[in-house]
């Protein structure tokens, strides 16, 4: 092979392997780099995985408040946000006869670690309470915290209004406001005496930091989404789309080279960082919130692309990532390399200035010229050696070959007929290669052992086979699959064997090594499922498309709107509600912009901006009935757009220069 071979993991015995803690019912607030995680009762015990953390240290693994001597009786913990949340608890002083309580408490916990713990009273007499609030912190980092490594918690100081603590270069500081009347820092202890009248409320407010002048959250960076909007028949879709740009808002990362690019960490807790391919996914699905992200993203990974004239020069960088029990880790540098010239095309359209398009293009062309080196001497891209070849692959490699050379051919620059030559060779050969007929009309491989033969495996990764792209004019690139055989993959789609009815399985029921919990052998993944709903509306298959999205909001609507990047894919019954996974993360980058891409494409918005065109081809069958979407950005100018219960679009916001296309 004539592209990298990233590093291999070393094989680690199963007995060894650490295992992650479970977090599927932890409540999570993040605001990049701040993270704050929660059991649902609200208190911060020391254990495992729960912490305030900034930066991928824990600034405090321990919070647990005492009133009257006991701990309060925990009633609800919810999340209020991306970045907040609340835990409500009640505590019964014995100041008033009977089981009900007197004291309501009320704790508002931020991800910048301020926590305000609001207590008010309904005894019916003034009463004293001791109020105690027991800290301590390892000042671990999050990767020891996850693989159960984590020290013993460290000595308490006391500090001005709290307590500090540090070891190293590191420290943590916790002030409350007002200030305790007792500080034991042997105990980790702040204590305050209240005298509450009836119907009185009182506050305390915490915030940990690292340093005890740092009032807010350092690193975060302004966001470059649109404040858009949904509303419709369907409020769900409304919920769904305004948490879905909440959750990716609050995973803005500041790239350290260059602190005015953002891009969108992966997910929490555990990849709350770049990852090449997944950031530059998400930022291509925001499109419609405006390009601002996706310029970011192709800046920050451009400056990691490996530069020189060697096999190496034009990749970007990027780990292994598991592939299920059938395949080796694949390649999220190669999966980048090959989306960037894509998502640069495609962000153009949308209207990307044309001086950013001019500085991003060497970049774009460098990934093409390492594509050029990378296929084989049979036409194919191999994954990593050694390695199959994968199908999605083959479907990257396409799109950069079409959406390449359409934008090498905007950009008058040379190139443009080898990458569409190319791009049809590449399609004849994976139709006669990867396509395996049957009498039921055939399916197309999972990938291709080394030695050509095909690995009959039905999995959600086809949904990439379906996800074209668009070109100048608003008009769909062509595809890998025929019609016939795109037909075909929307029939194997739509059926329950795919179709678990909260969305695409990553592989179908019946295969082996079928595992509903897999993450690449079963489990939903919302990315996946999000490709095929709009891949299959594209192409004209409203049905499947519409039932994938209708179990897709039902799933979001079962998590609260913020869809995990995977869970469980056991069959829908009546009834039923869809497990999550319990080391998903939650909220993750390219599931919080899943909502945006599946919503936005009821309206079916191809934009041409360049041209001043832009063309609505929306899902007749409006699967949602009416539905509304403001705010969304054309040519850098407010967008909205309406979709009526007879499947109708209408521009009702655009910018002048605007026109509606055929």
């Amino acid at each position: 092979m004539s592209h990298p071979a990233p590093p291999r993991p070393t094989a680690v015995p199963a007995a060894r392997r650490p295992e992650l803690p479970p977090v599927h019912a932890a409540v999570i607030c993040v605001a990049a780099p701040c993270l704050v995680i929660s059991p649902e009762h609200g208190q911060l015990t020391g254990q495992g995985i729960d912490g305030i953390y900034r930066s991928g240290r824990r600034l405090l693994s321990r919070c647990m408040l005492r009133v009257g001597g006991r701990e309060p009786v925990a009633v609800r913990g919810r999340s209020l946000g991306a970045d907040r949340a609340a835990f409500t608890a009640t505590v019964r002083t014995g100041a008033e006869p009977g089981p009900d309580p007197d004291i309501a408490l009320e704790r508002i916990r931020h991800a910048d670690g301020t926590e305000r713990i609001t207590l008010r009273s309904f005894a019916a007499r003034p009463v004293r309470l001791t109020v105690e609030v027991l800290l301590g912190t390892d000042l671990a980092e999050l990767a020891a915290v996850a693989a159960g490594r984590a020290g013993p918690e460290l000595p308490a100081g006391v500090h001005a209004a709290g307590l500090r603590w540090s070891a190293g270069g590191a420290q943590s500081v916790t002030t409350a406001e007002p200030a305790p009347d007792d500080a034991v820092a042997s105990a980790g202890l702040l204590r305050w005496q209240l005298d509450m009248d009836p119907g009185a409320a009182r506050t305390i407010e915490l915030r940990t930091t690292q340093d005890r002048a740092a009032r807010a959250p350092a690193g975060q960076v302004a966001n470059p989404l649109a404040d858009a909007r949904a509303e419709g028949d369907d409020p769900r879709a409304e919920a769904w789309f305004r948490t879905s740009v909440e959750d990716l808002c609050a995973l803005l990362s500041r790239d350290p080279a260059e602190p005015g690019d953002a891009f969108a960490a992966a997910g929490v807790p555990w990849r709350l960082g770049l990852a090449p391919a997944e950031s530059l996914w998400a930022a291509r699905m925001a499109l419609p919130l405006g390009t601002g992200l996706a310029a970011a993203t192709l800046r920050v990974l451009a400056r990691t692309q490996i530069e020189g004239r060697g096999a190496e020069a034009g990749w970007i960088p990027g780990p292994l990532r598991g592939a299920g029990p059938q395949l080796p880790p694949a390649c999220t540098g190669t999966e980048a390399t090959l989306a960037f010239p894509a998502v640069l095309a495609e962000a153009r359209l949308w209207g990307l200035p044309e001086d950013e398009v001019a500085g991003l293009l060497p970049a774009a062309e460098r990934c093409l010229d390492w594509l050029r080196g990378a296929f084989g001497e049979d036409g194919f891209l191999a994954d990593p050696d050694p390695g199959p070849r994968r199908s999605e692959t083959q479907a990257h490699a396409h799109r950069a070959a079409v959406l390449g050379a359409d934008l090498l051919a905007a950009r008058g620059r040379p190139g443009a007929e080898e990458w569409r030559d190319r791009a049809a060779a590449l399609r004849e050969r994976f139709r006669d290669r990867f396509w395996i007929d049957g009498p039921d009309g055939g399916r197309p491989a999972s990938a291709l052992h080394p030695d050509g033969r095909p690995l009959p495996r039905l999995t959600g990764a086809a949904a990439h086979l379906l996800d074209t792209g668009l070109l100048r004019g608003g008009r769909p690139a062509p595809g890998l699959l025929d019609r016939v055989r795109t037909e075909q993959v929307a029939r194997l789609f739509g059926a329950p064997a795919m179709d678990c009815g909260w969305g695409l399985r990553s592989m179908a029921l019946k295969e082996p090594g079928h595992n509903p919990y897999g993450h690449r052998s079963g489990a939903v993944r919302a990315y996946e499922s999000a490709v095929a709903v709009c891949g299959l509306a594209a192409a004209g298959f409203e049905k499947e498309a519409a039932g994938l999205l209708r179990g897709m909001l039902d799933a979001a609507e079962a998590f609260g709107y913020r869809l995990p990047e995977m869970f469980a894919a056991e069959q829908r019954t009546a009834g039923s509600v869809p497990v999550p996974h319990p080391a998903a993360c939650r909220p993750a980058a390219v599931a919080a912009a899943a909502g945006i891409h599946v919503l936005t494409a009821l309206a079916g918005i191809r934009p041409d901006a360049p041209a001043g065109t832009v063309t609505l081809v929306p899902l007749s069958s409006a699967p949602l009935g009416a539905i509304r979407l403001a705010g969304l950005r054309v040519a850098g100018e407010p967008f909205a757009v309406r979709v009526s219960r007879l499947g109708l679009a209408m521009v009702e916001e655009a910018a002048d220069a605007l026109q509606l296309g055929g």
